[in-house]
């Protein structure tokens, strides 16, 4: 089974790890947020791919979802210490290498894709990960502070300023002029299926869908296009998806996220179970819909969630 997902940062990467065990013989191709990316200190920094490869690479820091385990944190002491900035965004020391290294295979001409492979060979993530792009995509959030509108970087916005102000606008700058990274649309062309996993619907999977001609291959691959909300009980699992989806006009629940995507694009759809009472909503919008337990608990509960959305594949495609 050849398998394309499209993932943003911790949702994306944890539901990864359960499908790895859901379908262990599948052929999986992951298709990463790079509107997240920022440059700090002099590096290219990717958080969503990195996200990815650490955590199907056995190097995450389990507890907060990012960065390293056994982290260190003498590079972000030092440069406060010169007073070198922002201090609100920390990287640690091992994680410094895996930009430092990005970075220099840039400079010397190296796509981010092939930047990416590089780096994956050596944490090995059992899947292949390619960027959305090779070209410079990065989300801006439009915020009102202290009366005056000003745009933001999304990495501003969500660490430094923990969206405690409403966003009322997201761009995806540059994500019009972007092209698909190479192999991007060839995988999706020879996918059985395509799977959105429960990450942001806007910031993540939507800037995914902003690069021109990856929502079409979608719609053109025939076939079966399955979704996991994000929203259970009108809230975020996590994160800021609520203060995102209210800036594009989109309610938190799980049959508005649904009616986001669209008939048009998404065929199935999976709800938590205390958002049962959406199913019928959502079928009568013509896509297909089940309520299953979608909290993340661990990965045998991610393995389940993967297993039922691969199910609800097999029920779209029959």
């Amino acid at each position: 089974m050849r398998i394309v997902v499209l993932a943003g940062g911790i949702g994306g990467a944890r539901f990864l790890r359960g499908l790895k065990q859901a379908a262990p013989d599948a052929d999986v191709t992951v298709i990463g947020n790079t509107g997240d990316d920022i440059h700090l200190f002099g590096l290219k920094i990717c958080p969503d791919l990195d996200t990815v490869m650490y955590t199907l690479g056995g190097g995450i820091n389990e507890e907060q979802g990012w960065g390293r385990t056994d982290e260190t944190f003498a590079v972000k002491g030092e440069l406060a210490a010169y007073g070198v900035g922002p201090e609100w965004f920390g990287l640690g020391d091992r994680d410094f290498a895996t930009h430092i290294v990005r970075t220099q295979m840039l400079a010397a001409g190296y796509p981010l894709s092939a930047v990416t492979e590089a780096l994956c060979a050596r944490w090995q993530p059992g899947v292949r990960l390619l960027p959305m792009s090779d070209d410079r995509v990065e989300t801006h959030v439009a915020v009102d502070v202290d009366g005056e509108r000003k745009a933001v970087h999304f990495q501003e916005y969500w660490v430094r300023m923990r969206a405690a102000v409403d966003a009322q606008a997201v761009v995806p700058v540059g994500a019009e002029q972007a092209k698909p990274a190479p192999g991007v649309l060839e995988a999706i062309a020879a996918a059985d299926v395509v799977l959105f996993p429960p990450s942001n619907p806007v910031v993540s999977i939507g800037t995914i869908l902003a690069v021109p001609g990856i929502r079409e291959a979608i719609a053109d691959a025939g076939v079966p296009v399955v979704g996991l909300s994000p929203i259970v009980g009108d809230a975020p699992v996590r994160g800021m998806a609520d203060k995102v989806l209210a800036a594009i006009g989109v309610e938190s629940t799980a049959a508005a996220v649904a009616g986001h995507y669209g008939s048009g694009l998404l065929d199935g759809w999976l709800v938590d179970t205390v958002d049962a009472a959406a199913v019928q909503e959502i079928e009568s919008a013509g896509i297909r819909a089940r309520a299953v337990p979608l909290m993340m608990t661990d990965t045998g509960a991610a393995a389940a969630m993967a297993h039922e959305a691969l199910a609800l594949a097999e029920e779209v495609r029959a």
